[in-house]
């Protein structure tokens, strides 16, 4: 049997030591390649900061457009430092780790806290009976039927789209990563990251306030903050929140599955597929975390039987915000209207 057999069996069959076994080729970075790809996201981000930065210290006010692609490169840089959480891309657990934390100074994102978090995710996606960790709090019909009016109109807030994708990560980025939450408890590892990383970023903070002043930084980096912000959690949404997304409770619970049909093939355009480090082919990611980005495109050429599989387009993603309940009847994810039609009709 060919390896493309395996893939299709593997697809189809949810044998995992298949996918592990098919995917394992690919794991191998190109110490080459990290570099440079490293090197075309810092320098572009520097150059287009330093741009905006220049042109409002001059008053030259149109030159603040130039926040939208400096948003664009930290976003890729993300990309990197996901990436380094994962040990994949450079594959040497120092290198990935430093590299990892001192991007996070320019994410605002503390690496080992988010990497443990993140690896949470992982290991329990697509699981009812696990949720709660780095994940988008999902509940299915019936838990938000059983909530309070209170209970509801929280949710209802929590998943509004300007809550979600305006509110909720100027407090993840800006505030809530300032402390371990949800790690209060599990060492010191998660104190020592998420302390050393608002030190560093207060000192680079300062740095940069006292060499071109408090309001040109705020005007220019706050932006290119919380739009790489909100584009990150866009993308990590629709990743997952999609309507024929996988979630199963613990009994029924296989990784191949989750990974496979609980994550989404993003399409995106050329441009914005390289700008964040084709994460949109999410569901290769979750089948093998440790190929690294600029790997992923080699699996959908060589397996063309995963392009299909959860794909959704940009202009289909629009849909996927009206997404907001699990219903463990139908097996896929709906809008309060849907539910409430169905509660109508039950």
């Amino acid at each position: 049997m060919n390896v493309h057999a395996h893939a299709t069996e593997a697809s189809f069959d949810g044998n995992a030591g298949a996918w592990l076994k098919i995917l394992a080729t690919y794991r191998q970075p190109q110490i080459g390649r990290s570099v440079f790809e490293l090197i075309i996201t810092i320098l572009p981000f520097a150059l287009f900061w330093s741009g905006a930065c220049i042109s409002i210290v001059q008053g030259f006010w149109p030159g603040l457009v130039l926040v939208l692609p400096a948003a664009g490169f930290l976003l890729r840089l993300f990309m990197i430092q996901h990436d380094c959480g994962h040990g994949s891309f450079f594959a040497r657990r120092g290198v990935d780790t430093w590299i990892g934390r001192t991007l996070g100074v320019l994410t605002l994102t503390p690496y080992d806290y988010w990497r443990r978090a993140h690896a949470a995710h992982h290991a329990s996606a697509g699981n009812l009976d696990e949720r709660g960790v780095g994940d988008i709090s999902t509940l299915t019909i019936s838990e938000y039927r059983a909530l309070s009016w209170s209970g509801r109109l929280g949710y209802r807030l929590y998943r509004h789209p300007l809550v979600m994708f305006g509110i909720g990560p100027a407090w993840l980025f800006l505030f809530k990563q300032r402390l371990p939450f949800g790690m209060m408890s599990s060492g010191a590892l998660p104190w020592i990251s998420t302390m050393a990383t608002n030190v560093a970023i207060a000192i680079l903070t300062g740095a940069m306030v006292l060499l071109i002043g408090p309001i040109p930084f705020l005007m220019v980096h706050l932006p290119v903050v919380l739009l790489a912000g909100a584009g990150g959690v866009w993308l990590f949404y629709v990743q997952h929140q999609f309507e024929e997304t996988h979630w199963s409770r613990t009994e029924a619970w296989k990784f191949p599955e989750a990974a496979l049909h609980g994550a989404s093939h993003y399409d995106l355009p050329p441009v914005l597929r390289w700008l964040t480090g084709n994460i949109g082919l999410h569901h290769v990611h979750h089948l093998a975390s440790r190929i690294p980005y600029y790997r992923l495109p080699e699996v959908l050429r060589d397996h063309p039987e995963l392009i299909d599989v959860g794909r959704i387009t940009l202009w289909q993603s629009l849909r996927c915000v009206r997404l907001v309940l699990w219903d463990e009847k139908s097996r896929r994810l709906v809008s309060f209207r849907d539910a409430a039609q169905a509660e109508t009709h039950s």
